[in-house]
């Protein structure tokens, strides 16, 4: 998901803040162009205190992105799985004694939030050895490049989704193109293709392309066990059908396999084992209500064998709607 503008106020040459945030908090002409100013003027210093093609890891400007990157305490999820992302954007670190995976990555400004969860836990950032994404949004990938600094960590990702992060931003395809930010840019990635099972020590990881939200999205699937007991764990990428203002998922130059994306994509997800799902935006699956109601004594709040069928069909009919009003020429 992406911030709703269409608009955009270009700096330099890789930096953007959008225009339609300045007429929202500065309604009155003056004051936009004051502030747009001010944000050449600190966009302009913060990029002559960073290499040449380097994007600023600390912030990204969108309506959402404060609340999105509130702090959250991290917590045991089951296993060796832990919850160590933000408020509104999900991370999640898979531990093991010979190295440890992250599943996504945050706003750029999330990185700091992160690697602070996770040394809370007890463990260290420098022992991520695997960092693995949903979807190359900047608010999912924006802090994986300032992550894998601190860890030294691979990068895997779907072709599509590493030509985004090693641009930095959106490529041609995404149904957001027009309205993502750029983030930093990624190196030392690996392409996976669909099926690949990733290892560090004990833990394996294995990738599902569900696309349509994005060209690469993946959905990620590995067990958790605690003594005798096991859970079979779901990261299920985002399946919203959210675009720009014009893109049609019916008729699309740029991405004209992107229904035939989402239906394998519901698929996959209805046939996955799936005792416990998280998604990239916890409140799509209100995870911390569930996390809750463990904590308060029901052992098995997280746990919901249906949750990954109920998250395809919901998700298979918005997408229906949409594909109608596409056809009928409803806005």
């Amino acid at each position: 998901m992406v911030v709703g503008a269409s608009e955009f106020i270009r700096v330099g040459k890789y930096y953007e803040v959008s225009a339609v945030l300045t007429r929202h908090f500065f309604p009155d002409t003056m004051s936009r162009v004051l502030a747009l100013l001010v944000l050449l003027l600190t966009s302009s210093a913060s990029l002559s205190a960073q290499s040449a093609g380097e994007l600023s890891d600390t912030v990204s400007f969108c309506p959402s992105c404060d609340a999105w990157n509130a702090s959250r305490q991290p917590v045991k999820l089951f296993g060796n799985a832990y919850y160590v992302g933000t408020r509104g954007l999900s991370a999640v670190l898979l531990t093991s004694a010979d190295g440890h995976v992250l599943l996504d990555g945050g706003l750029p400004q999330g990185a700091a939030v992160i690697i602070a969860n996770i040394r809370a836990l007890g463990f260290r950032i420098e022992d991520v050895r695997l960092i693995v994404n949903s979807h190359a949004h900047y608010d999912h990938a924006g802090g994986i490049a300032a992550l894998q600094r601190a860890s030294g960590a691979t990068v895997a990702a779907s072709a599509w989704s590493a030509s985004v992060m090693r641009a930095g931003m959106a490529q041609p395809g995404d149904p957001q193109l027009r309205e993502s930010l750029r983030f930093p840019k990624v190196a030392n990635l690996r392409v996976i293709a669909n099926g690949d099972t990733l290892r560090v020590g004990s833990t394996a990881v294995v990738a599902h392309f569900t696309g349509g939200h994005t060209p690469g999205g993946t959905s990620w699937t590995w067990t958790s066990c605690e003594r005798d007991t096991c859970r079979s764990f779901v990261y299920a990428d985002s399946q919203s059908p959210i675009s720009d203002d014009g893109f049609l998922y019916t008729a699309s130059r740029e991405y004209p396999t992107a229904l035939e994306d989402f239906a394998r994509g519901f698929e996959t997800l209805e046939r996955l084992s799936c005792d416990v799902l998280i998604t990239p935006h916890p409140e799509a699956v209100n995870l911390f209500e569930r996390i809750a109601a463990r904590d308060a004594g029901q052992p098995n709040a997280l746990v919901d064998v249906d949750a990954c069928k109920r998250y395809a069909s919901t998700a298979r009919t918005r997408l229906a709607a949409r594909v109608a009003r596409e056809r009928s020429g409803t806005p």
